[in-house]
């Protein structure tokens, strides 16, 4: 799942209908497993319709006069003598749209007619899912319950798909890839946890939503105590869960406003996770303030503190530090991911 991400008006809706053959650009290339859409030197340019590209929007646009079942079995149609990879029953099962089957869109929720939306773009037998910031129109409660079908899109089925977004929170926690776009430019690209750390980001997301992304495993679960283990870098953490199984691949967002460094390993406190790393440089943050990246064994996190905090501890590049994450700043920040490959682990 490749994310576009970068404000409001920065191009991504636009760099999305290109794709999708809605909008005809200046000058443009698109091509798609080898196939070219759109090649405006050469003259090519294939119909939207001819492209085999599922498209959901913000607004679910499902037809009125169409029970659930209709609106699925339309997109159905719209494959024409494509082979069907993916069946009736397997969207109706991996999205939990049974109890809807006989429902008329307006008796449904706004999150269920976002799942609609994505089943009857399935049907179609898509070779790409483009989805137009499809959570932009729910409140917090109808997001949470779209996140987890979007998810199981992304795991299970082997559809490339874009997503458009102004919201961080959904970008890392379903892209495997991140574009950055800002006034009609890609400014950066790269995994979540590449793009977490640099400085155009920071610019976007504002100063509360700095930190870092780390892809991590699940080492050991105690359900007792209802925490897992996570593994990353050359540590572990500790974090709030009792939903995973050791060997699972988790993302974290460790926001640099929660961490708290320490130049000797910490006794008697309560914060109970706790990072070895080294200093790798400090960056000029707000005006009482520094950014301190620091590298845990491969990853990078991001720590804010003073300026004089820096001072008196006598921070710098090659200093060996201490990490402390308080468990309850992790509630709401750990999420699963895509599988991780033996190389990157």
């Amino acid at each position: 799942m490749v994310a576009l991400f970068g404000r409001s008006g920065c191009g991504k809706t636009t760099t999305a209908d290109v794709i999708a053959g809605l909008l005809a650009p200046d000058e443009g290339f698109v091509s798609l497993d080898g196939s070219v859409l759109l090649d405006t030197r050469a003259g090519v340019a294939v119909a939207a319709e001819k492209r085999r590209i599922g498209y959901v929007f913000q607004d679910a646009r499902l037809f009125p006069h169409f029970s659930v079942a209709g609106n699925l079995r339309y997109g159905q149609k719209r494959a024409g003598a494509v082979a069907g990879r993916i069946g009736f029953e397997d969207v109706v099962g991996l999205l939990g749209l049974g109890p809807l089957l006989g429902r008329r869109p307006h008796q449904l929720s706004g999150g269920e007619r976002q799942r609609v939306a994505l089943g009857r773009a399935l049907l179609s037998q898509p070779r790409l899912l483009l989805l137009d910031e499809p959570l932009a129109s729910l409140d917090v409660a109808r997001r949470e319950e779209v996140l987890p079908y979007l998810e199981a899109l992304r795991d299970q089925l082997s559809i490339p798909m874009v997503y458009v977004s102004h919201q961080f929170d959904e970008v890392l926690r379903l892209a495997t890839h991140v574009v950055l776009l800002d006034a009609g430019r890609v400014v950066a690209q790269g995994t979540p946890a590449e793009v977490s750390l640099i400085p155009e980001l920071r610019a976007i997301v504002g100063p509360d939503a700095v930190g870092a992304v780390l892809d991590g495993v699940i080492a050991a679960v105690d359900e007792s105590r209802g925490l897992a283990e996570v593994r990353v870098g050359r540590g572990s953490l500790n974090i709030a869960s009792r939903s995973v199984r050791p060997g699972a691949a988790v993302r974290l967002q460790l926001l640099a406003r929660d961490l708290i460094l320490a130049t000797d390993e910490p006794h008697f406190v309560s914060v109970r996770n706790a990072l070895r790393g080294e200093i790798r440089e400090i960056l000029p943050d707000e005006t009482d303030s520094v950014l301190v990246r620091v590298d845990i064994g491969g990853p990078s996190v991001l720590a804010r503190i003073t300026t004089a905090a820096a001072e008196a501890l006598g921070l710098q590049p090659g200093v060996q530090v201490w990490v402390l994450v308080k468990s309850v700043s992790l509630r709401g920040h750990a999420f699963t991911a895509p599988a991780i490959a033996p190389a990157q682990q």
